[in-house]
């Protein structure tokens, strides 16, 4: 192929992203992200957990950008190390609550009567204590952890997709295509899987995006208080808890991964607010 044939592709890209601001800071903020964390073992210039007591709380300079903790390892490859576990805990935090809350909000909004009155009950009931405190509970009671985080974020975080699925389903099974499906002959896993399902799943996407912001936090917040990632893994809410003893003299220790943590969950939440404007979406 020519390259004159690719300059329209090139130019349709540029204009779609160049109408949409939010939606190029978002996908441009998170890709940055994904890159830094796909290519941590050769931008890292230091070993993340290597540490070296001749160069404890050295300021920012030509050899450590970041500066150094009060271990001597380095904050830049910390912090670029920290992507990857920062990104694989706001988007594994949100796969399964994503899935369990489909599934649940599917079922119980086509089905309705019993089966509908169940599940909302359920839901009833873990809303009504606050969030992080349940979450903490669980997290308590399985032990700190990675692990542990990703069991209390699918225990709880699905009820949101389920109540969003539902409001969907109640709407769209009596829409006239939904009825054809029925006098067809359609099976119900059929007509929910195939024919409402990808109708009603538009608003969970986009609110994905603003949940992985409230996972991302969230785990920053578990492992800030030793109940997440354990030390001496490199992860953005353990630097800002290593750091708290040095903020008046070392400041540097907890600045960068706090704007990392910022910076990603701006990028979430702008994507997210592109997508929603993208697809008719109000949440």
């Amino acid at each position: 192929m020519s390259i004159e044939a690719t300059v329209p592709t090139s130019l349709g890209w540029r204009r779609f992203f160049g109408r949409r601001p939010m939606l190029a800071v978002g996908a441009g903020l998170l890709l940055f992200f994904v890159l830094l964390a796909l290519g941590a073992p050769v931008i890292a210039p230091y070993d993340p957990i290597l540490q070296n007591a001749e160069v404890r709380l050295q300021a920012p300079s030509l050899l450590h950008p970041f500066g150094t903790d009060n271990f001597g390892r380095d904050i830049l490859s910390r912090v670029i190390w920290g992507a990857r576990l920062d990104l694989q805990m706001a988007l594994i935090g949100v796969i399964f609550p994503f899935l369990i809350g489909t599934t649940v909000g599917t079922i119980a909004g086509f089905f309705g009567g019993i089966v509908d009155a169940l599940f909302m009950r359920l839901v009833d009931i873990i809303l009504a204590f606050p969030f992080l405190v349940l979450m903490l509970s669980i997290i308590a009671i399985l032990g700190p952890g990675l692990g542990s985080f990703y069991i209390a974020m699918a225990l709880v975080g699905w009820v949101s997709y389920a109540r969003l699925i539902r409001a969907q389903m109640l709407v769209l099974k009596g829409s006239d295509y939904a009825v054809a499906a029925v006098s067809l002959g359609f099976s119900r896993r059929r007509i929910m899987f195939r024919h409402l399902l990808p109708n009603a799943i538009a608003g969970s996407i986009v609110f994905s995006m603003s949940d992985a912001t409230l996972v991302l936090l969230s785990g920053a917040a578990v492992s800030y208080l030793g109940l997440g990632v354990q030390p001496p893994i490199a992860e953005w809410g353990v630097m800002v808890a290593e750091g708290q003893s040095f903020i008046t003299t070392a400041w540097w220790i907890t600045l960068f991964p706090g704007l990392s943590i910022v910076c990603l969950a701006f990028g979430f939440s702008m994507l997210g607010d592109a997508l929603g404007e993208l697809l008719g979406v109000h949440e």
